[in-house]
């Protein structure tokens, strides 16, 4: 029998979706002491793709993030409150990509995608007043992360610059930007971060699939590395300082959740980081 305190409550909440048809799940991981220290209140962060975050065996790929193991044993960060968004399936890749896509990639993917700004908006204006209605949040962009991988890195990047004054840290892993790389690096280049947002920016060297390569002229492996550097280099020229952005490039990692999972700890330890 497992104790009371071995565990993270999770809550779950239903809205509907940004497109105001279907009912998106959202779940809230809880410190473990939540319900205890009721004088205390929490940083956020705010985790795309939430069907692969919490339990493995709903990940898409059999692996989750492991954020739980992770949170009950990390004693180098701060309590905090993990608010895991549900993906929307089908539409998974329309929701996670702010601009409409070449007629050439419509056709061969057979999405448009173009949803994503709707999505960004969504987010900000539904959930997380929500959560900070409900729970007992630090509000403010010092304690807002948040965080995705390939096209939930995108749309992570995205919201970032978007929002610049609701997030304060986010985590970009294994960055899909190529889908639309040119509007993607234009809207970073025009919508300057706080300069103590930190950004950290994760990608392998073998990142690529067969999926991708259909969509590439070049090398898939090497088309997310050029994301990453592209966007970390945009970052750079628009004024981010270096100690604000932490990238890097690992040799031999995948497109996986196993390496996602791996780099969370350093993700969050270097956003919830002060010293500049």
């Amino acid at each position: 029998m497992t104790s009371h305190h071995n565990y993270l409550p999770v809550k779950t909440h239903y809205f509907i979706d940004a497109q105001g048809q279907k009912k998106r799940r959202v779940r809230v991981l809880l410190p473990k002491n939540y319900e205890q220290n009721m004088e205390k209140n929490y940083p956020v962060v705010y985790m795309q793709d939430g069907q692969n975050v919490l339990y493995s065996k709903e990940a898409y790929s059999g692996h989750s993030w492991k954020l739980i193991p992770l949170l009950k044993h990390a004693a180098m960060f701060p309590d905090m409150l993990i608010v895991a968004i549900d993906n929307a399936g089908e539409e998974r890749f329309n929701e996670y990509t702010p601009w409409t896509l070449s007629e050439e990639n419509q056709a061969l993917l057979g999405y448009s995608g173009g949803e994503g700004q709707a999505y960004s908006e969504w987010v900000v204006t539904v959930i997380k007043p929500f959560i900070d209605e409900h729970y007992r949040t630090k509000s403010d962009r010092r304690n807002t992360l948040c965080a995705g991988s390939s096209l939930g890195g995108l749309i992570v990047a995205y919201m970032g610059s978007a929002y610049p004054e609701v997030f304060g840290a986010l985590g970009i892993f294994s960055l899909a930007s190529w889908i639309s790389e040119e509007e993607f690096l234009d809207f970073v280049a025009n919508h300057p971060l706080k300069e103590d947002t930190k950004v950290y920016i994760q990608v392998g060297t073998a990142e690529g699939n067969e999926v991708d390569q259909a969509l590439l002229a070049k090398n898939s492996d090497q088309a997310y590395i050029d994301s990453s550097l592209w966007y970390y280099q945009t970052l750079i020229r628009q004024g981010q300082p270096m100690d604000s952005l932490w990238l890097r490039i690992l040799a031999d990692e995948q497109h996986f959740e196993k390496y996602w999972a791996d780099h969370f700890g350093e993700f969050l330890a270097f956003g919830f980081s002060t010293e500049t």
